[in-house]
């Protein structure tokens, strides 16, 4: 099943990809061939306008072919005639696509997980907290007097309580609490460490799923983005200083994998993971290299300076390269996948 699970996952992304390349593409007036979901030969096709429409039998690929891409043409739509900030806005798209579709992903999990509050949810058994009375649905006010408002600021509290009385054990915290018939009670619980090393008194927070909270965890996915974006940057920095070997990298067969190993564990993870690779094939797609985005949109830039000196050709024969020497690299990875996944 995980199989499946990985296959519709690289669909899906792949489809994100290309169709952002084809809604641009139109949006600033480029002649779209043909859009294809899915690689070999055309099982279903239907032609709308100038662009054909098509699906294919291996759902691993798919592309948006247009009108002077890799090769000169005359026609006044044609990619190759078109300026350079609207070939730029196109070649971006695809990536933007997937790095959007990472943000929603996140988004959408961050919103299903819901808003931890300062009421009690849950309470660990034979924990601190619930030796002192404490029931599901009180609501914690304050720690050791100072008011708290959410629960990343209870879990900041019940820290510095803990390394202001380390020379304790166990640590002792004072709570304010608001039970659910309105009186207040203070209550002293100790602190216990758990597995991770962090201290606890055994209270789980409740958790909201209000119409604010689903606005805010748009912010809090772009966020989660983000430092999952700066996380690649620095793997991709110690690549290319050597810090990271390429024996290290995983391709397809280790992101099947891995997909079979979060789906074990749920679909929340495998969500997660799915938003990873989303944002990977976003970021990589925008590096500077031959046969890539990032490559075509360097050309761009070149051409700014050289004019029509790089002609359409060179700059093909240069991509073809490079699409070679990426499919020799994803071959060197797939081996070593295989070895370090299969054989072993």
């Amino acid at each position: 099943m995980f199989i499946v699970y990985a296959i519709l996952i690289f669909a899906l992304l792949i489809f994100v990809h290309e169709f952002g390349h084809l809604i641009t593409a139109k949006a600033v007036g480029i002649r779209v061939k043909e859009f294809a979901i899915g690689m070999g030969p055309r099982l279903l096709s239907v032609t709308r306008g100038e662009t054909r429409y098509s699906v294919r039998p291996f759902p691993i690929g798919g592309f948006c072919a247009m009108e002077g891409e890799d090769e000169e043409s005359d026609d006044p739509k044609a990619f190759n005639n078109r300026p350079a900030p609207a070939r730029a806005l196109v070649l971006v798209a695809g990536s933007g696509m997937n790095i959007l579709l990472a943000i929603l992903m996140l988004s959408v999990l961050i919103f299903a997980n819901g808003e931890p509050q300062t009421s009690v949810g849950a309470l660990t058994e034979d924990s601190p907290a619930a030796a002192t009375g404490l029931k599901v649905g009180d609501e914690v006010l304050a720690v050791n007097g100072e008011a708290v408002s959410s629960w990343a600021e209870l879990s900041e509290k019940l820290a510095e309580a803990q390394q202001s009385d380390s020379n304790t054990l166990p640590p002792r915290v004072s709570l304010r609490v608001r039970h659910a018939d309105g009186q207040e009670q203070t209550i002293l619980a100790d602190m216990y460490e758990d597995d991770d090393g962090v201290y606890r008194v055994g209270i789980t927070p409740s958790l909201s799923h209000s119409p604010g909270y689903f606005f805010r965890s748009f912010a809090l996915g772009a966020d989660a983005t983000w430092n999952m974006a700066k996380m690649m940057y620095k793997v991709l920095g110690d690549l290319f200083t050597g810090k990271v070997g390429i024996d290290q990298l995983t391709g397809p067969v280790g992101i099947v994998k891995a997909v079979g190993d979060t789906a074990k564990v749920g679909g929340g993870y495998v969500m997660e993971l799915a938003a990873l690779i989303s944002l990977n094939l976003g970021i990589v797609n925008l590096l500077p290299l031959p046969a890539l985005d990032g490559g075509r949109i360097l050309f761009l830039v070149i051409r700014l300076f050289t004019g029509r000196r790089v002609s359409d050709a060179l700059e093909a024969r240069i991509h073809t390269i490079g699409i070679i020497a990426l499919f020799a690299l994803m071959g060197y990875i797939t081996f070593i996948d295989v070895d370090r996944f299969i054989i072993k």
